[in-house]
């Protein structure tokens, strides 16, 4: 019997976040040294959910020692592991290698140091809905649906709960406080979805800031 969501969540939600973590990612992750992948899962973690590396410890661990056979796999009975370039044979001991790095972080309070994001995953874990805006409003059917950039801003305010819309403020506000360099706010706006250029004769975090002050000031108001 395939798993239920409530089954999964259950059993392997944590370790499907991990795995997530490393969409694009290699899985270059050594004993001596997390890469890059497991790295901005811990720092987003420590920082949101802390509660939750060691359900994902432990997650890891079972299935390591524990794995699905082919069979059970093909049945949905068992989490799959996506496909990270690694030999069938290496996935269990870089499972273990991933969950004794969460130890360690868990039990000495390493963590790694704030920064701005640094993989795909973790743009969207940082700034969820401002990925839904930007993949949602802006994609490269923007300019044949709405008559300007304004104009798709004005939509997602009219379609959007408040409560999401004052989200995406707070978003933009603490990605602009970053303070990053503008080819790295072009590939912010790409990461998190956003397949059309700012408009003219905005830079991407020009156009950010008009945005977070667009919806800023209440719907009839501006």
């Amino acid at each position: 019997m395939p798993l239920s969501p409530l089954e999964h969540d259950r059993r392997y939600g944590e370790l499907d976040q991990v795995m997530r973590a490393y969409l694009g990612q290699p899985a270059d992750d050594t004993p001596e040294q997390a890469g890059p992948a497991l790295t901005a899962y811990l720092r987003h973690t420590w920082h949101s959910r802390p509660w939750a590396l060691a359900a994902a410890e432990r997650q890891l661990r079972e299935y390591a020692d524990n794995p699905p056979g082919r069979l059970r796999l093909r049945l949905g009975e068992f989490y799959a592991i996506p496909d990270v370039g690694l030999p069938q044979g290496e996935i269990q001991s870089w499972l273990r290698c991933l969950a004794d790095h969460i130890k360690h972080s868990i039990e000495t309070g390493e963590v790694p140091p704030p920064a701005a994001p640094a993989t795909h995953w973790e743009w969207h874990a940082r700034f969820p809905e401002l990925g839904q805006f930007l993949g949602g409003w802006f994609s490269q059917d923007m300019p044949d649906e709405y008559d300007d950039h304004h104009a798709a801003v004005e939509d997602y305010r009219d379609s959007t709960d408040r409560q999401l819309v004052a989200r995406l403020v707070g978003e933009l506000q603490e990605l602009l406080a970053l303070d990053l360099d503008e080819s790295d706010y072009a590939l912010a706006v790409a990461e998190l979805g956003m397949e059309v250029d700012p408009p003219a004769p905005y830079s991407p975090s020009g156009w950010l800031a008009v945005v977070a002050g667009q919806l800023a000031v209440p719907a009839g108001d501006g």
